[in-house]
């Protein structure tokens, strides 16, 4: 049975910083592309970060670039988002999803499994 588990949200100050992790059980995390995404009330659920097996190639929306750093540690079967400089907008819950078969990308239909989601609220 697949399971992708956040942690690592809570509520911070604009300006502040929040580093989340995705532990995966079930699959191997190496062989699959993962990422991060966040949906606030009433909106869909964005890319936020993604990156392949391998860790080296990134990719992140124009709204968290320069701010938020995707990493992995697939000896420990993990997912990363370390998130600076954080403001109100980015008040969201953030969820992880993995998937085998398709690139690593901020499109959501492209992932398999995910995660229940961490919240995360950033406040003025």
């Amino acid at each position: 049975q697949v399971q992708l588990v956040e942690s690592g949200g809570g509520s911070v100050q604009a300006g502040g910083s929040l580093r989340l992790s995705c532990v995966a059980s079930g699959i191997t995390a190496s062989r699959y592309n993962m990422g991060w995404f966040r949906q606030a009330p009433g909106k869909e659920r964005e890319g936020v970060a993604a990156t392949y097996t391998g860790g080296r190639t990134k990719y992140y929306a124009d709204s968290v670039k320069g701010r938020f750093t995707i990493s992995r540690d697939n000896a420990k079967n993990t997912l990363y988002l370390q998130m600076n400089s954080l403001k109100p907008e980015d008040t969201a819950d953030y969820y992880c999803a993995a998937t085998r078969w398709y690139c690593a990308s901020l499109q959501k239909d492209q992932y398999n499994y995910w995660g229940q989601g961490t919240q995360v609220t950033v406040s003025s």
